[in-house]
């Protein structure tokens, strides 16, 4: 019998939006908890689309959407949200400050028996353990977008989280049809984003300093990688420029990085001022559910006629900087 039948996910947004359908899915009755009434239509908009890819592309009957479906409840309540949870999984935006008061404001309502994990892109559970009130029942449980294919799910303790905590939350990931990553020390990004933000941020910077096209990026990047599915900055729609710009604005703040910064200050500008956070709504690098990538002949050999915007693009800057 398991041992963790009832979740709550806090935020639902992209990632914890994910979270919250696949493991209704999988049987788990899930109370999704966001700030306002607004935040959770867009969620459950999203929960519409997943039935659409489940239906499609997992397989998934009308049944099964349908059980899928009553699993799941929505609230702006956090007291009602988490009154019942065996496990609660925070996805709230990657903003250190917001994480902390989450959980302060959540530790006194919760169940004795109740275990925390955070689905932090980057940022160390450790840094939030005591805020949460109960530090050996707080680990990190990490997920992938797209999760109903990139089915992992990365564990990682601080030095204060018990084995018995580790040992459930493991559980409830194969349950729940994930293939759990042990993190072996507590590592910021985990195994997946370690190699995943220095990708996006340098995928980023290509085309942030104008050195190449989002769509030249990712065309090298399929061409050198045959077979995967999309690009780096197909990758960001779909991780979404939210995330995306706070996990380069933080760590540029950080680390005075300030190629981090300028790219942070992209996706703002470019992207989330316009209303355009990449999969999400429709519209980030690419248009969807069309993007260019997917297109038969995204990396195929050009045709001659080409060849006049190619070069257009070779002197683009050249041409720039003698004008200058």
């Amino acid at each position: 019998m398991s041992r963790i039948n009832n979740l709550t996910v806090l935020g639902g947004g992209v990632l914890g939006g994910q979270i919250a359908w696949h493991s209704a899915f999988k049987g788990k009755n899930v109370v999704v908890f966001d700030i306002s009434d607004e935040a959770l239509q867009v969620c459950q908009s999203a929960h519409d689309r997943y039935a659409a890819i489940y239906r499609q592309d997992v397989g998934a009957a009308e049944a099964d959407i349908a059980a899928t479906r009553a699993r799941i409840n929505y609230s702006t309540d956090l007291a009602n949200a988490v009154g019942k949870a065996d496990l609660v999984i925070e996805a709230v935006p990657e903003v250190p400050e917001i994480k902390t008061d989450v959980y302060q404001k959540m530790a006194p309502l919760l169940p004795e028996h109740t275990l925390i994990a955070t689905n932090s892109s980057t940022l160390l559970a450790r840094d939030f353990a005591a805020a949460t009130g109960r530090p050996q029942q707080f680990c990190a449980l990490h997920y992938a977008n797209l999760i109903w294919m990139m089915n992992l799910a990365e564990i990682m303790a601080h030095s204060g989280t018990s084995d018995e905590t580790l040992r459930q939350v493991t559980e409830f990931a194969i349950e729940t049809g994930m293939v759990p990553i042990p993190v072996q020390k507590e590592q910021n990004g985990y195994v997946l984003n370690t190699w995943f933000v220095a990708l996006l941020n340098a995928s980023q910077t290509l085309v942030t300093n104008g050195i190449a096209t989002p769509e030249v990026v990712d065309k090298t990047f399929m061409i050198a990688n045959r077979g995967c599915g999309l690009g780096p900055m197909g990758m960001i729609d779909v991780v979404g420029m939210k995330t995306a710009y706070d996990v380069c604005h933080y760590w540029g703040t950080v680390n005075n990085d300030a190629q981090m910064l300028a790219n942070a200050e992209y996706f703002k500008t470019q992207f989330i001022d316009k209303g355009k956070l990449g999969l999400q709504t429709g519209e980030g690098y690419y248009r969807y559910p069309d993007p260019a990538y997917a297109a038969p002949d995204f990396l195929q050999v050009p045709d001659l006629s080409a060849v006049e915007s190619i070069v257009s693009l070779c002197r683009l800057h050249s041409k720039t900087e003698a004008a200058a």
